[in-house]
């Protein structure tokens, strides 16, 4: 079961009275927001770096800035009554057999990104991190389900001036097809590619890298999926306890909007068509099932498709 998320919806309640360009938020000051559940054996926490409120476009196309509206159980949760995103950004430990895996790692403080609200943050991510139970160098493993900037930024953290893992103790396991095209953009030069710089090329030099394959299985209860498209190498992982079954879903969906009209396309998504194609499959495989996702950047993370009056609803734990 969740533990209540009030501040966040404290927060997505404000943000209908703040003008467009106001986040629902300080988040430079950080998140103190923490969830927790159970699949099966698995203990999954959530500890969020940031959520707040921006504008539709250019995160989706201009053309669908209305389509929340025909979608109520969105407000205020995912969308603000004025239409802005509630983007969140965090990280997942999953706890099983004695392990401490972190999935996605967020953006990161101290980075410069090419995106103005995510460059030069000053969050406590970290110390929520700790004040949860995980202290870094109790962490084992390290899990990015694609290599995108909010999803590698805390893989290091600025000491003395230098760049080092943040998890010292842990192995980060990178998709081989993910850094493939990673490399093809450091060649290339035609991406911002001062996070595989700052945030995964220094734990290559720590020697803590390891590449796998798209259905690389982690343990028994916890494995591998590809789900191609919003990036070449993205996956998902599955987890697999006691009959409860669960993915993390990474970003094949930024928005439970995405499950009522999976065609809508993030702007970062690199193969427009084949995250479609994921989204379908996802919704297709899990939809009216007890499978529960758990998305990265959904500010009430878990919970299950549903099936709607006319289509597909996320429905949150």
């Amino acid at each position: 079961m969740s533990s209540p998320r009030e501040a966040a919806h404290a927060a997505q309640q404000a943000s209908s009275a703040a003008p467009a360009s106001e986040s629902t938020h300080d988040y430079r000051k950080g998140e103190s927001r923490v969830g927790r559940w159970s699949i099966g054996d698995v203990r999954v926490t959530s500890v969020m770096e940031s959520a707040e409120a921006i504008p539709w476009s250019p995160q989706y196309p201009p053309e669908t800035a209305d389509h929340w509206k025909k979608y109520d159980w969105l407000v205020p949760r995912y969308v603000t009554p004025t239409g802005q995103i509630i983007m969140a950004v965090q990280a997942f430990v999953l706890e099983a057999d004695g392990r401490r895996i972190v999935v996605d790692t967020c953006v990161g403080n101290e980075k410069a990104r090419e995106i103005p609200h995510c460059s030069g943050l000053q969050t406590a991510f970290l110390e929520d991190l700790s004040s949860a139970g995980f202290a870094p160098e109790t962490i084992d493993t390290v899990l990015c389900t694609h290599l995108h900037f909010d999803h590698v930024g805390w893989n290091t953290r600025l000491v003395n001036g230098r760049w080092e893992p943040t998890f010292p103790k842990a192995r980060y396991l990178f998709g081989r097809r993910e850094w493939e095209y990673c490399e093809t953009l450091l060649r290339e030069k035609t991406l911002d590619v001062r996070h595989i710089l700052d945030s995964i090329q220094p734990v290559l030099d720590a020697g803590l890298a390891e590449f796998v394959e798209t259905n690389h299985r982690l343990s028994d209860e916890m494995w591998l999926e590809p789900s191609h498209g919003h990036t070449p190498g993205h996956v998902s992982l599955h987890i697999s306890s006691r009959g409860q079954e669960a993915i993390v879903t990474g970003d094949v969906f930024h928005n439970p909007i995405q499950i009522a009209e999976p065609e809508i396309c993030s702007m970062m998504c690199v193969d427009k068509e084949m995250s479609r194609n994921t989204r379908r499959q996802v919704i297709s495989r899990h939809g009216d099932t007890a499978t529960r996702l758990i998305a990265v950047h959904f500010n009430d993370p878990v919970g299950r498709i549903v099936r709607d009056t006319n289509n597909w609803r996320f429905s949150p734990e």
